[in-house]
């Protein structure tokens, strides 16, 4: 995501009329921002106030590019390629605030917004990126860089401002530019058609039940919420189910209504195919041709080659080499899965055959049989705040690390809790929001993103605004938020990235923090995970919520009897979907019949048997096609490799001994992207990862 906000210069104009001159005055975008820690004032910030600020920020930032281009001094790293870095730092603060808030708190007015803006930050970036004038002034500094004694942070940031000009296409003739905007600006617009018409999609579903009978199966936490988003909807006294995943998923798992489990899961996977308005697959289209125009514009073959070429993967022969050595254990596991659970619907007398919407609830039956575990008795024990208490507990532990909630902080929905985040001396590291639950206005699903990421300039330190999203269960007027054992991994997952981007040490904004290779993203986040039920964390944090009882340890060993359970059908879909973001963007050429098709046809080439459908299907392929992921997917199982490795470090040490910590915040956490990843990811492990581990954590070997 568009990033780092930093303090800003007063802005004076001036304005023809005394009405526009209040008007400008009271954009809060438009002055230093006097709030706690220099958070975004939430409180102030209207609609109206973003396109105004949008436009003053490429101004100011023109502006700051001119002054590189036309200065009388000899080219250096500072007056050039820092100066670059550090430009822009307006438009980077609206950015930051207007695309968290479009993914977050969203409206029709927001989405009109980004429509009008988007291309003009777009074509705004191209002037900047293919200005031949300020390419001459780049490429002067990196030709006589070993005459500038640089470090490996200013020869790594050089390193990655020379490529990402030559890669946007400064090189390119006048014609091939031209033609590269207009690609440029298509793909900004479409990209956010397509995230916009699958929320649509999303919220325009509901399953209304009105028979009780219906509801057999179902706990009674998961009917509760049913009946309170009814209410919420006006249909008081039935049930609504969502396509939102705490609701969808827990009914996939445990409604005994086949034909109800079939529509809600029809439902969830027909988002963006239904030849609607909302329809994705024209979109796709599209995207695939532009973005096979631009690789090839640029000089590489696919658009998987050019996204590749800076990752730790660097190519897509890497890519397809890893997917390839996990897809037949993973497809050879799921397929004896499925035949168990097909024994499961026979021995209760059904005449059917396991289909893609009996999975998850035959699934939850094996897990019941098998290892006498039931995820509806794990529950009570991971209640949102006390898993929250958890994670405070790992990060206390391996950073010393304190949170303090921030009342005096402004909040852009009155869900948000805000922390200030402190080391043991009590120094200030930053400010972290957390955002827990559903609401229309949010895009599906969890992330973690920076209302201001972390760096220095001029010997000050700019601390980060980091924030969390996710989409748990809400609590209902009887129930606290309850989260699955799936959700409290995720709370973990987010917050990984979250400390990725709290800890940063770096200097340069372009490559502090999460501004790291795709394939390196994932590891903070992955290995964050480990923790979550480690026995030692499991008996900090799941305490039951009626009785304050730490989780039994009989309850703790069926977890781990249990940790191999239904790995074949987690692999198989995620690996089916990166596989599937592969095939669209190895493509050289955008002569495919039509979207389902190709889909259809690349996922039969795999050997994806019927009963798992892949975990994005294109049309609600959000990563690849509306987000930054594509040919990226690949990069949740390729950080698995190094997550793996690199908790095998920690648990040959001690989960929390302070050494293996303090390597792993210092050559991971706190580095950002000062060196390449595999340079930062040795000097933490002291060797390459190993792929064993993540084996042998998915129970395929």
């Amino acid at each position: 995501m568009i990033s780092a906000i930093a303090t800003m210069v007063l802005f004076s104009t001036s304005c023809k009329d005394k009405k526009a001159q209040e008007k400008t005055e009271e954009n809060p975008f438009f002055t230093e921002w006097e709030t706690p820690f220099g958070v975004p004032p939430f409180d102030k910030i209207k609609n109206e106030h973003y396109l105004p600020a949008f436009e003053e920020g490429m101004k100011q930032h023109n502006t700051e590019i001119e002054a590189i281009i036309t200065m009388k001094a000899e080219p250096d790293f500072d007056n050039v390629i820092a100066a670059l870095d550090y430009s822009g730092e307006m438009l980077k603060r609206v950015s930051s605030v207007f695309f968290n808030m479009t993914s977050a708190m969203t409206s029709d007015e927001l989405q009109e917004i980004a429509k009008e803006v988007s291309p003009k930050i777009t074509a705004h970036y191209d002037g900047i990126m293919m200005n031949p004038k300020l390419f001459m002034k780049v490429e002067t500094v990196y030709n006589n860089k070993e005459t500038y004694q640089l470090n490996t942070e200013q020869l790594q940031l050089l390193e990655l401002t020379y490529k990402n000009f030559i890669r946007s296409g400064v090189k390119l003739d006048e014609k091939q530019q031209t033609r590269l905007k207009e690609i440029n600006s298509e793909l900004s617009l479409l990209t956010l058609q397509y995230g916009d018409n699958l929320l649509a999609e999303t919220n325009n579903f509901e399953l209304i039940v009105d028979k009780k009978e219906d509801l057999s199966g179902l706990p009674e936490p998961l009917i509760e919420a049913a009946a309170e988003t009814a209410k919420e909807k006006g249909k008081e006294g039935k049930w609504v189910f969502t396509l939102q995943n705490p609701s969808v998923l827990p009914f996939l798992q445990y409604a005994d209504n086949r034909e109800l489990r079939q529509k809600i899961q029809q439902a969830y996977v027909m988002r963006g195919d239904n030849n609607n308005a909302n329809d994705n697959k024209e979109i796709i289209t599209k995207i695939v041709a532009f973005r096979i125009e631009k690789a090839q514009l640029l000089g590489y073959e696919t658009h998987a080659d050019l996204i590749l070429e800076l990752n730790m993967a660097e190519n897509p022969a890497n890519v397809y080499k890893l997917l390839d050595q996990l897809w037949t254990p993973a497809l050879k596991r799921a397929k004896e899965e499925a035949k168990e659970y097909q024994k499961i619907i026979d021995s209760e007398g059904g005449k059917f055959k396991l289909e893609a919407w009996d999975w998850r609830y035959y699934a939850e039956k094996y897990r019941k049989l098998k290892y006498d575990l039931n995820e509806e008795e794990l529950k009570p024990y991971f209640e949102l705040t006390k898993v929250r208490d958890g994670i405070f507990y790992v990060c206390k532990q391996l950073y010393s690390l304190n949170f303090e909630v921030r009342d005096d902080v402004p909040k852009y929905h009155e869900d948000n809790i805000v922390y200030e985040v402190t080391r043991e001396d009590k120094s200030h590291v930053g400010i972290l929001y957390m955002d827990f639950h559903p609401r229309e206005s949010k895009r599906g699903g969890a992330w973690m993103d920076a209302f201001r990421e972390q760096y220095r300039k001029d010997g000050k330190l700019i601390s980060p605004i980091i924030t969390i999203v996710c989409n748990f269960t809400k609590p209902t007027p009887s129930m606290p938020s309850l989260l699955t054992l799936d959700e409290v991994q995720t709370f973990f997952h987010e917050f990984g990235h979250a400390l990725h981007g709290l800890l940063s040490q770096g200097t340069y904004p372009g490559i502090s923090g999460t501004n790291v290779p795709r394939d390196f993203v994932e590891l903070p986040s992955q290995i964050m995970e480990h923790w979550a039920l480690e026995p030692e964390v499991l008996k900090q944090y799941a305490k039951h919520y009626k009785t304050g009882e730490a989780i039994p340890d009989a309850l703790i060993q069926k977890i781990q009897n249990a940790a191999y359970f239904d790995q074949g059908f987690a692999t198989v879909e995620y690996l089916a979907a990166a596989y599937l973001d592969m095939y669209w963007h190895t493509l050289k050429t955008a002569d495919f019949k039509d979207v389902n098709t190709f889909e259809a046809e690349g996922l039969k080439k795999l050997g994806l048997i019927p009963e798992i459908i892949s975990r994005y299907r294109s049309t609600y392929f959000a990563h690849i096609f509306s987000g930054g992921y594509s040919a990226g997917y690949y990069s949740y199982i390729w950080c698995g490799v190094l997550d793996n490795d690199a908790f095998e470090a920690f648990k040959e040490n001690g989960i929390f001994d302070k050494a293996t910590a303090d390597a792993f915040r210092i050559n991971v956490l706190e580095a950002g992207h000062k060196d390449k990843a595999m340079t930062l990811y040795k000097a933490f492990r002291g060797k390459e990862p190993e792929i064993k581990p993540l084996l042998k954590a998915r129970g395929l070997i």
